[in-house]
């Protein structure tokens, strides 16, 4: 176990890369990325939180982790439902992984049941990890696996799931996360676009592990897709910080989500309207959701961050602060699916 994930909680389906990788600073990998270099072909140099932010993270950590709690019941108490106790949870790393442990920690605590927790890595336009799935299927039965993750955004993890599963026809190629604004999961907690705070931190928040690496350099035929465990973190690591405090509002039963009104346009419908009022070629520079915005303002070269309102603290007080401390615009936009989309910076246009 290369990270500070406990053994009980889950299985690291992952090649140790530690030391192998030279990361790159966010605007060489940018570059290199929209020159054709596939981004898992590469590891980022992380984000070093500023205290004001680290600030931001805990309170976004206590405004939210009830509804995470009650989102992650939610899933767990549909996927029980549906497979009972052989069920095998299958998280994609990275931000998947605290999401599976939730799971599993739910329902041992209401249930008293120990399902088995495996994390593997997933990479859009490479696919699914395919000796990690077989791995867990020597082990168990396909019609038990269910794979999770946090959130969707656009869908893209969702189509690359789809498509890897045509090699493994009788796995269930559904999503399981705690907020769906895209509507594209087979379970979610929620339709609404809520901030799950390990979204706000990279590897701190998620058993101090890089993003998941493919090179055929590193990656062998037989091997893991790789991950990079940075230990010098270790004083930084609030892994199960996360974990333990979200855990701690697990609810006594079923939890009733309350669901945001229904949007007048799908999910896609507002990406490509997005493309098209800002003239954006390519939907890959588009990252519409908390967690994907998030995400572009930690490790891309943001253009701007849409936002449905510069006075909503409660869901977006992280970006507005990460926004102002990298000098990023905010924009507001009458977002309908998402509260929050970042926009990259087409290196091309600079």
């Amino acid at each position: 176990m290369f990270s500070t994930y406990k053994p009980e909680d889950v299985t690291i389906l992952l090649k140790d890369i530690s030391g192998l990788v030279q990361p790159l600073p966010t605007a060489e990998r940018e570059a290199l990325i929209q020159q054709g270099v596939h981004y898992s072909e590469m590891l980022p140099l992380e984000y070093e939180p500023t205290p004001a932010y680290l600030a931001m993270f805990h309170k976004a950590l206590a405004l939210y982790a009830r509804l995470t709690a009650d989102a992650a019941a939610a899933v767990a108490e549909k996927l029980l439902a549906a497979q009972g106790p052989e069920l095998v949870l299958v998280s994609l790393a990275r931000a998947g992984t605290p999401i599976g442990i939730l799971l599993k920690r739910y329902l041992q605590k209401r249930y008293a049941i120990s399902v088995k927790h495996y994390t593997i890595s997933i990479i859009r336009g490479r696919g699914i990890d395919k000796n990690a799935m077989r791995y867990i299927l020597e082990r168990h039965q396909p019609q038990h696996i269910r794979f999770v993750d946090g959130w969707t955004g656009k869908g893209a993890i969702q189509r690359e799931l789809a498509a890897a599963m045509a090699e493994f026809p009788q796995v269930s190629p559904g999503l399981a996360v705690l907020s769906d604004p895209a509507g594209l999961a087979a379970e979610s907690g929620t339709r609404g676009d809520f901030l799950i705070a390990s979204s706000c931190l990279n590897s701190t928040v998620s058993g101090l592990l890089s993003r998941t690496f493919y090179r055929a350099d590193i990656i062998g035929p037989r091997d893991f897709h790789g991950a990079a465990f940075y230990a010098d973190l270790q004083p930084q690591d609030l892994t199960y910080h996360f974990i333990d405090t979200v855990a701690a509002h697990f609810p006594a039963a079923a939890p009733k989500m309350q669901e945001p009104p229904k949007a007048a346009c799908t999910a896609a419908e507002e990406v490509r309207a997005i493309c098209r009022d800002f003239g954006i070629a390519d939907v890959n520079l588009v990252k519409p959701g908390i967690g994907e915005a998030t995400r572009v303002l930690l490790r891309r070269l943001p253009w701007q961050v849409l936002v449905h309102s510069l006075t909503d603290e409660e869901h977006l007080g992280h970006l507005y602060q990460l926004a102002q401390e990298k000098s990023v615009p905010l924009q507001v936009y009458p977002l309908q699916n998402y509260r929050a989309c970042g926009l990259i910076q087409n290196l091309a246009d600079s």
